[in-house]
């Protein structure tokens, strides 16, 4: 439990590892919300209805979290789409989607958070991006570019505002049992499984852990880090 409840903000949370992570900031003791088109809440969240593709929407999201919960001090941002297709096959829509969703759509809220971490002076972002954004993987042209954009979208905030008690850190998941890596055909789970050093698929808890320890106060030298959960899939990448 934190000494002091923090206003923490997941975006992504109605399912899968973003769910999971806003759980376990509720079980920590903070207060919790998140923005979200639909779905089931967690107990315990403040859901409050918004687009990140929609700089509008995403500022009048953390007006009205600031209002209930105070200025956000922690940011998970973990909301995600795909839209997988073969190179020659992607359309220039199913490319920009994506990067307006899990990049454009990270940096709006990223730079909403930023204007009351500033004024605070501390503050802590983590970025949730893939294995996918430094291996690699075919079809997948549009999601790793985002994912590796997150990078260097984490690094460049840690030079701009580091100084001013704000960390900002990338977690990278590999493959984690979801609904999604469920949804895949079981020669192609098997196929990644033996890819893995660890021999499994992680857990959920797993990236929370991480995310956690990003969070928390033993991380406030950590900046501009990629801590894979990954089962050493990517190592060396």
């Amino acid at each position: 439990m934190n000494d002091e409840p923090r206003s923490v903000l997941v975006t992504g949370a109605t399912r899968g590892i973003g769910r999971a992570v806003a759980e376990a900031f509720v079980a920590a003791g903070d207060r919790v919300a998140t923005i979200y088109r639909g779905g089931d809440l967690p107990d315990g969240v403040l859901g409050v209805r918004g687009d990140l593709r929609d700089t509008a929407a995403v500022d009048a999201a953390f007006t009205q979290i600031e209002a209930e919960h105070g200025p956000v001090e922690v940011l998970v941002a973990n909301a995600g789409m795909t839209r997988d297709q073969l190179l020659m096959r992607m359309s220039d829509e199913e490319f920009t989607d994506v990067l307006d969703v899990n990049l454009t759509g990270a940096f709006r809220c990223v730079r909403r958070a930023s204007k009351g971490m500033i004024r605070m002076r501390r503050g802590r972002i983590v970025l949730m991006s893939s294995v996918v954004a430094t291996y690699g993987t075919p079809g997948q042209v549009n999601y790793a570019a985002a994912k590796a954009g997150l990078i260097g979208m984490a690094r460049s905030i840690t030079r701009e505002l580091g100084a001013r008690g704000i960390t900002a850190n990338v977690v990278a998941p590999g493959f984690i049992d979801t609904d999604m890596t469920a949804a895949l055909p079981q020669d192609r789970q098997d196929a990644y499984r033996a890819a893995i050093p660890a021999a499994r698929f992680g857990s959920v808890g797993d990236v929370t852990a991480a995310v956690l320890y990003l969070a928390g106060p033993g991380a406030g030298y950590v900046s501009g880090a990629v801590i894979p959960v990954d089962g050493g899939l990517g190592m060396g990448h």
